[in-house]
């Protein structure tokens, strides 16, 4: 089935850049970036998925409770001699969470700790724009429309009495306030946001065809996908849709 959508106030809700700001930006992992796989926001495995090593983990401040899970930001090394001069910046999506160390001082190794607005990079997302050895460098940052390709995807888990989404791939803002699913056989469900970014439902929904209703967190744009799934639809697989926000 193809997932058609209806959209609201398109003309207003285009995700613009935000203005630069001042942050800090470590890594975690080696080059490999494995270690980036799985994270808060439930992502799974980010190559497969589709996000690949340009990622990066949020300090609290900016996760959100996971409703920066998805958003895109451009980075860039300043006031630094492990700067790469000749790099603008690089680009990330938030796909993890950098938890709280308050066994460390805030300036001194508690880099996530709140209020700091911080970035924990992928070793290749960092090494893109500064030579790892410097650890830690200052960074300018702003958030940016995440640029995808295709259109959202939702990855189905739970079981028969509780629907469980991940959603992933999405466009413009990047993020998800509300969320609603809708069988062939009811009106619209609204599902609660459980963490990062799945949303549930505590509906029996087997048996049916299932659309979605989304609202962007920052552009407030609502789009209905219809038909994502088909009545035999299964857990643990994604569904793709060829519908996005910009």
């Amino acid at each position: 089935m193809v997932a058609l959508a209806m959209i609201g106030k398109p003309c207003l809700a285009v995700y613009r850049p935000s203005p630069w700001a001042l942050a800090h930006a470590t890594f975690y992992g080696d080059e490999t970036a494995s270690e980036t796989l799985g994270g808060a926001c439930g992502y799974g495995n980010l190559f497969n998925n589709g996000y690949g090593t340009d990622t990066a983990a949020l300090s609290t401040t900016l996760f959100n409770n996971g409703f920066a899970c998805g958003t895109c930001y451009q980075i860039k090394c300043v006031q630094s001699k492990w700067c790469y001069p000749t790099v603008k910046f690089t680009t990330v999506t938030a796909t993890n969470l950098c938890p709280p160390n308050w066994s460390e001082d805030s300036n001194n190794g508690g880099w996530c700790n709140p209020p700091r607005v911080h970035f924990d990079m992928s070793k290749p997302a960092f090494m893109k724009i500064a030579q790892w050895k410097a650890g830690i460098v200052p960074v300018m940052y702003r958030r940016v429309p995440c640029v995808t390709k295709g259109g959202l995807r939702f990855q189905f888990q739970g079981n028969g009495y509780w629907l469980l989404v991940y959603v992933m791939n999405v466009g413009g803002g990047g993020d998800i306030a509300n969320m609603w699913v809708k069988g062939s056989k009811t009106g619209w469900i609204s599902m609660s946001h459980n963490w990062g970014a799945s949303y549930q439902a505590f509906a029996t929904l087997r048996g049916q065809s299932l659309s979605f209703k989304i609202t962007s967190y920052t552009t407030k744009e609502t789009i209905i996908c219809w038909n994502v799934a088909p009545a035999n639809w299964n857990l643990g697989l994604t569904y793709s849709t060829n519908v996005n926000f910009h």
